[in-house]
């Protein structure tokens, strides 16, 4: 078959669909370059007294985040990020004036960006403390009691000097005994693993000042250390549903935070500096050398590679739910609707998706993991299956009753005067051709669970796009990763097209 140009179908759409990739491609490395080596005037930020004025960026949830809105009646502007290198590259950009964060993940941010500085001035000094449940008071008495005996005995001190310090890092590697008995449970511990030094991903193991404190205390307590890598709000909520026994991430003890939750003794003292533009601009960096920071080095391609793979098991499992599920939910509904029977039957379908279709993906994502499953030890890949499962199950669901409703009354009439039952009516003669109508839908129904199965990541599962964040916390450069996680999404959804289409084409071609 040929279209009205004279060209075969197949190859000309492959030949587009190649062109719009490489394009699009091409765009994103032109983007990418072109906030490369940008001059942005200086901030005018020169002492905590110019912050009442400025447009001020902290990471969500953070203390820095906390103080900032103290600001905000003076006439301050808040723009909080989910990550501290999203809040400095807004900087760098001149997106916000000034950026508020912890003063050792500040050091590691401009120690590649010469246009960027710390004011001398201290913003504020915080204790940095494990958080756990307000009703685990004996846990919190045993880490407490563990935590005097590692500060007592020198270990801590090794600990923080083998990760902060010109002369001392990286002489003070924290071992476990080999003689520990751990028979005294496993201690599960959330953390976000994008604040070096105190938790990194390094050599795809977690890493820093946090993990080998936790895992002293553990060598003390007998346990064994379960280490779950989340976005930094979400640790709280992890404690308090008992997903996870304590929180470790830099946390500092507020006023806020102890109205729901509790926290240990204090472990160290860290400072929340202020990052602003000196007026200096970045050299453009050797592209050559920015791609082998960000995937051959260390290996840090794996990270890619690694959650891709998460990825794409959740969108195969969800699909799959979402499918059988959906088209259940779709042939109730039309039979309801058809027969006038089972009402009540009806009315609870369309309460289902009444509440999927009009709550946000991610709300329904952390109640199914923390309210649903909270008693639980679920893996955090079979719940993101069945959250988008039955996310995707009530688009679908109506998508193939509107595909069913679409056929002709006359199809049933015909069905069923030929000696069919309803049941075998709705398999042989309605399905079949509403499946064909409803295709286009069906496959874009699935590419959109292709790409919301990127907020994995706020249950602790290390998905494609938290492989680039992990890469990100590694190198600070916000482009690459973020460009290479589009590329490979894209590839992805391109691909899925061209096989929906293809589909498409040879059902109409059966048909005929």
């Amino acid at each position: 078959m040929k279209r009205k140009n004279g060209y075969p179908a197949g190859k000309n759409s492959a030949g587009k669909r190649f062109l719009a990739l490489f394009v699009l491609m091409t765009l994103l490395l032109v983007m990418a370059l072109s906030g490369c080596g940008k001059k942005v005037e200086a901030s005018f930020v020169k002492s905590t007294d110019d912050l009442g004025t400025a447009k001020i960026g902290v990471q969500l949830g953070t203390t820095g985040d906390i103080y900032a809105s103290d600001y905000e009646k003076e006439g301050a502007t808040i723009v909080k990020y989910g990550k501290g290198t999203d809040a400095i590259q807004a900087l760098k950009q001149g997106k916000v004036d000034c950026v508020i964060i912890d003063e050792q993940p500040a050091k590691a941010y401009i120690s590649g960006s010469p246009s960027l500085s710390i004011l001398d001035e201290e913003f504020v000094v915080e204790e940095y403390a494990i958080c756990i449940s307000k009703e685990n008071t004996e846990l919190k008495e045993k880490i407490n009691a563990a935590l005097a005996e590692i500060k007592e005995n020198g270990t801590m001190d090794k600990i923080i000097s083998n990760y902060i310090g010109d002369s001392t890092q990286g002489k003070y590697p924290y071992e476990s005994p080999e003689d520990v008995d751990r028979s005294n449970g496993v201690l599960n511990m959330a953390t976000n693993a994008e604040f070096k030094p105190y938790e990194y991903i390094e050599n795809n193991e977690i890493t820093g000042i946090d993990v080998d404190m936790a895992q002293a205390i553990c060598d003390v307590l007998g346990m064994e250390l379960k280490i779950t890598d989340m976005k930094f709000d979400s640790i709280i909520s992890a404690v308090q549903s008992g997903k996870a026994d304590v929180g470790v991430a830099g946390m500092t003890v507020t006023e806020d935070r102890l109205k729901s939750i509790d926290f240990t003794d204090s472990y160290t003292t860290a400072t929340q500096v202020i990052v602003v533009r000196n007026g200096k601009s970045d050299a453009i960096a050797d592209l050559k050398a920015k791609f082998y920071n960000n995937f051959i080095k260390d290996s840090r391609w794996q990270y890619l590679t690694y959650g891709l793979g998460t990825t794409l098991l959740i969108s195969f499992f969800a699909v799959i739910i979402g499918i059988v599920l959906g088209f259940l939910i779709a042939i109730g509904r039309s039979t309801c609707d058809m027969t006038g029977k089972a009402k009540p039957l009806n009315m609870i379908l369309k309460a289902y998706l009444t509440v999927i279709r009009g709550t946000p993906a991610m709300i329904q994502l952390l109640i199914i993991y923390y309210v649903v499953f909270a008693s639980s030890d679920i893996n955090p890949v079979l719940v993101a299956s069945v959250a988008f499962g039955l996310n995707s199950a009530a688009y679908i669901a109506e998508i193939v009753r509107g595909g069913i409703m679409s056929i002709d009354v006359g199809q049933f009439e015909a069905g069923r005067s030929l000696g069919f039952n309803y049941t075998q009516t709705m398999r042989y003669f309605i399905m079949p051709q509403a499946f064909k109508n409803v295709l286009p839908a069906l496959g874009n129904e699935f590419i959109v669970l292709l790409k919301e199965t990127s907020i994995s990541g706020y249950i602790g599962i290390r998905d494609l796009t938290r492989g680039g964040d992990i890469i990100r916390s590694n190198t600070y450069d916000p482009f690459m990763p973020l460009i290479a996680v589009a590329i490979i999404y894209l590839i992805i959804v391109v691909g899925l097209s061209s096989l929906v289409s293809r589909l498409e084409q040879k059902l109409k071609t059966d048909g005929r």
